[in-house]
Order: structure tokens, then sequence, then C-alpha cells
């Protein structure tokens, strides 16, 4: 059986958890509506800095593709051709 005094202890994470809230309070709402835009700007330019990278890896992809193509058929020697 536990003890009821076990519960009443709190841990030093969440003294503090409880003292960074506190500090919170004391923060006006323009720099925390200031810090929560700058959060979802870099949290919406994330997602377009994906999406390049996906396109230029494709391009590259293709671009490898079309190099390995164009060395293969440029260096073949055609014996058909007939020097006089």
């Amino acid at each position: 059986m536990g003890r009821k005094d076990a519960s009443a202890t709190k841990l030093p994470v969440d003294q503090y958890r409880k003292q960074i809230g506190k500090q919170d309070y004391k923060k006006t709402k323009t720099v925390l509506k200031a810090t929560r835009l700058k959060a979802e700007a870099k949290k919406d330019t994330s997602g377009f800095r994906d999406a390049f990278l996906v396109v230029a890896a494709i391009l590259l992809f293709f671009l490898c593709i079309y190099a390995f193509f164009y060395l293969n058929l440029s260096t073949e020697i055609n014996l058909d051709v007939d020097t006089d």
C-alpha cells in the first residue's frame, strides 16, 4: 500500500516546468504573438524547402540518365562509314 505523502512530493522536473510556465505569464502579449508568428513562419518554410529538394532530386536523376545514354551513344564507332 502506498503512502499519501508519497504523491505530495514533486519531482524536480515538475518544479522546473512550473517555473518556466510562470515565466511565460511575465511576457507581454506582443512578445508571445511575435514568437508564435515566427514559429509558424519557420514551419511553413520547411514545406517549401522539402518540395524544392524533391524537384531537385528528380531533375538530378533525369540528368544522370541523360548523361549516361549520351556518353554511351556518342562513343560508339560507326564501322559502316566508307572512307575513300
